[in-house]
């Protein structure tokens, strides 16, 4: 209780000392005339503003910094050692470090870290870890401070030092920010497995593989001329051949402002995992709490969607959060039914809408009246069994999947995502051209966008099983659907002499470009393999 308290007060101190400091962007510590600078505390360093400490040019210089202090703006790692609990362990392993955030708490930042370390990784297999390229570079990326960014990014090469172990933070890191060379704790293994504990830092120098890596050529080490931004104790002998060193100023990095999507180096596409939310401590205990009574929502939604009329559906589904938005037309069935009446006159029509979710035929099909089917590459029996439409699983043999759904028009409406798979952020990966070819009435294109406040119900290395279950238990899920221009079979031909194969292509390409005007998502030429290469590294799905 002593050192605890011991602790408190001297976080406090740490904070008044922090807020007493110079009011500029980043501190200088001035070095000696030779190339290495020692030093031993922050508090011996004389602090400068930014602007007068004669930095310019900095495209000629290299830096290294520290990814806590200058590069985020959070300055907690409980978040991101949740997320290695719950999508690589499992419900009870973070359940188990939610449970000792209060003992990490009160520890000190070193105990912290290993505490973190040993709850998260120990049993975890080496090689089916993902997480670090999967999920945690979405929490990353939101978690960039826009100033610090932009001043980093003017360096010419980049050294980032972070006291998380490197299995976490090196393909944020060198993926999205184009980090030359990152430097982080290693974690020990066993017989393949971690063993949740890591490497001492003191065996570890970085300076010879940052001679090869970096500068491409061996250079004797007191050639770096790098400055250095940001402090880390654990690594001196690295910042000691920094001939400038800046500190951040706490005061103003609370202001940063958080780096926007159109900035990332690298556009974030695919990515994988639960989570929707960052798990701070308080969040995720929300989140247990709510798991039981999601559990209920979802038999309760379920119910609902497979017993009950679909004119009842609307107003039952918003009792439980749930909501459909329709767009053109205004009336919840648009006046595209299919019915006995004019059966014989329309009864080839395809609806082509991107995809988000398992269950969008299912919101698709509370549009139009059945009969209506949807066609599907991949599904669970759990799914089968909640969707009160019928499903047929496709082959990804095209000649055989084309017959099938010539067969399938003939009996009435049939709905596809020509996607092929699910993608969660605002872009659309290409449109397969196999359902332009095919002998319509008409096609009309449906653009769905879906907003979800607790848990994704998409996965790529979990059990897709749970998709639908984890989709359905959000306390609060959105469903916006678009109903665009209908084309008739006249419109969907070939112009201008073009041959069926090239006429397919332009009519996938247009509508692709439609939904993904509608929704103001950007359209890619990315396909179903290329996001199954990216998050499991080549394994097949």
């Amino acid at each position: 209780m002593a050192a605890g308290k011991a602790f408190y007060f001297k976080s406090i101190l740490d904070l008044l000392r922090k807020v007493i400091q110079n009011n500029s962007f980043f501190a200088r510590t001035k070095g000696s005339n030779n190339n290495t600078h020692s030093f031993h505390s922050k508090d011996e360093a004389n602090f400068h503003p930014l602007g007068h400490t004669g930095l310019s040019d900095l495209t000629k210089k290299n830096v290294i910094f520290d990814v806590e202090g200058v590069l985020l703006k959070s300055s907690s790692m409980f978040p991101y050692f949740m997320l290695v609990a719950f999508e690589a362990g499992g419900l009870l392993r973070a359940l188990a470090l939610l449970l000792l955030y209060p003992l990490t708490w009160l520890a000190g930042e070193e105990m912290q870290l290993k505490i973190m370390v040993m709850v998260c990784f120990c049993g975890l297999k080496r090689e089916s870890f993902k997480v670090g390229r999967t999920v945690l570079p979405k929490f990353f990326l939101e978690d960039v401070g826009v100033q610090g960014f932009e001043f980093l990014m003017k360096f010419r090469k980049k050294v980032g030092v972070s006291k998380l172990p490197k299995v976490m933070i090196e393909e944020f890191m060198t993926e999205y920010l184009q980090i030359d060379f990152v430097v982080g704790r290693e974690l020990k293994v066993l017989h393949g497995y971690y063993v949740g504990l890591m490497e001492d830092r003191r065996k570890f120098s970085p300076l010879s593989s940052m001679n090869h890596e970096m500068l491409g050529e061996p250079k004797m080490e007191c050639d770096f001329d790098f400055i250095g931004l940001g402090y880390s104790k654990d690594y001196l002998d690295l910042y000691s051949f920094c001939k400038e060193i800046y500190l951040t100023n706490e005061n103003e990095k609370r202001e940063w402002q958080t780096l926007p999507r159109e900035k990332y180096p690298k556009p974030l596409i695919f990515h994988d995992g639960r989570l929707a939310f960052k798990p701070t401590p308080v969040a995720t205990l929300a989140m247990f709490m709510w798991i039981p009574f999601g559990v209920i929502l979802f038999i309760y939604r379920v119910t609902v969607g497979i017993y009950l009329p679909y004119n009842t559906h609307p107003a039952l589904m918003s009792l439980s959060g749930m909501k459909l938005n329709l767009s053109e037309p205004s009336s919840f069935y648009p006046s595209i039914r299919i019915t006995n009446k004019d059966k014989k006159e329309s009864k080839h029509v395809l609806y082509v809408c991107n995809h988000k979710t398992l269950l969008d035929p299912v919101f698709v099909a509370a549009c139009v009246e059945p009969p209506i089917k949807v066609v599907t590459y991949g599904i669970s029996r759990i799914s089968k069994i909640i969707s009160p439409i019928r499903t047929i699983g496709l082959t990804r043999e095209r000649e055989k999947d084309a017959c099938t759904m010539k067969k399938l028009l003939s009996e009435g409406g049939v709905i596809v995502c020509p996607e092929g798979t699910t993608c969660r952020e605002p872009y659309l990966l290409r449109f397969s051209p196999m359902f332009a070819e095919l002998s319509v009435d008409e096609m009309v294109p449906m653009a769905i966008d879906v907003k979800v406040s607790m848990f994704y119900g998409t996965t790529v290395s979990g059990f897709k099983g749970l998709d639908p279950i984890f989709l359905l238990m959000n306390p609060y899920l959105t469903y916006s659907i678009t109903r665009l221009q209908k084309r008739s079979e006249a419109s969907n031909k070939g112009k201008h002499g073009d041959s069926l194969s090239s006429s397919s292509f332009r009519l996938a390409n247009e509508i692709q470009g439609e939904i993904g005007e509608a929704l103001g998502f950007q359209c890619t030429n990315l396909t179903r393999k290329d996001k199954y290469r990216f998050l499991l590294a080549g394994n097949k799905e």
